[in-house]
């Protein structure tokens, strides 16, 4: 019996093919909180991200991105950590596939705290460790490292798309940074 390799190019779909999959089902996300620790794990700074969104306004938001067919999370919270912040970021993946929030997006306002338009997306969410220079590429216009009392800011979530401002908190308080 033979070990089957999925396709590479299997999880790409064109546009209009996604556009027909997200009227139809919920697709799998990956989002990544970027941080940098000091000496004794503790976080020092997040990284938040400035992007043009959907409906083209510029909006903060966080390391985001589908999960294709065929691949583990971990991978792909390494390619849309790159594809982000550059290849010179150095990601410290956590050891375990354990998200600290999981968050549903539907595109009704007030179903959920999350909110996306175009979808109702499952996102599983990170805080991941960087420890390189990041560079934000693709559509992300800036990356801006604040300290965490800046990012639990009611002005940085007011600033974020789809309820990220709330997803930012959760994620500080998952790692004693939420004051």
């Amino acid at each position: 019996m033979s070990v089957r390799t999925p396709d590479p190019n299997s999880g790409w779909l064109s546009d209009g093919e996604l556009a027909e999959i997200r009227r139809r089902l919920p697709l799998l996300y990956v989002e990544a909180v970027p941080v940098r620790v000091d000496g004794l794990g503790q976080v020092v700074e997040v990284g938040v991200l400035l992007r043009v969104g959907p409906s083209g306004t510029i909006a903060r938001t966080l390391v985001s991105g589908r999960v294709m067919y065929g691949e583990t999370l971990r991978d792909a919270l390494f390619r849309h950590l790159e594809k982000d912040l550059g290849p010179m970021a150095f990601p410290q993946l956590p050891a375990s596939p354990v998200p600290f929030q999981v968050a549903e997006y539907f595109p009704l306002p007030g179903v959920s705290p999350f909110y996306d338009e175009r979808q109702h997306a499952v996102s599983l969410a990170y805080v991941v460790p960087v420890t390189g220079t990041c560079e934000p590429r693709q559509d992300a216009l800036e990356l801006t490292w604040m300290t965490p009392q800046e990012a639990a800011s009611n002005a940085v979530a007011d600033d974020m798309e789809g309820g990220r401002g709330g997803l930012l908190r959760s994620a500080l308080a998952s790692v004693g940074r939420l004051l």
